[in-house]
């Protein structure tokens, strides 16, 4: 999977601490799934629901390894926004 501008935010001491864009690649399988916002829980609800749809819309968080740009292959923690029959829309990597 290939992803672009996605948020990278506190990744590590080698990675700025203010968010930017960042393009990367994933490329393990993502592990430690945990859902870490449900519904109206969610900060964007309103915005995920204008702009893809309403759904029962869940904020998943896992652990995965990615490729960046620059050549540097990290272990990262990723965030997505998934609804059912919408699938997974957006992310970030912190």
């Amino acid at each position: 999977m290939h992803y672009n501008q996605y948020e990278l935010a506190q990744a590590d001491s080698h990675i700025t601490t203010r968010a930017v864009t960042m393009n990367f690649e994933i490329i393990s399988e993502i592990t430690d799934i945990e859902v870490i916002a449900v519904g109206s829980a969610i900060r964007d609800i309103k915005r995920l629901r204008k702009q893809y749809g309403k759904g029962r819309w869940h904020k998943l968080k896992g652990v995965a390894t990615i490729h960046l740009a620059s050549g540097r292959i990290r272990l990262a923690e990723l965030h997505w926004y998934e609804a059912h029959g919408i699938g997974k829309q957006e992310g970030n990597q912190t």
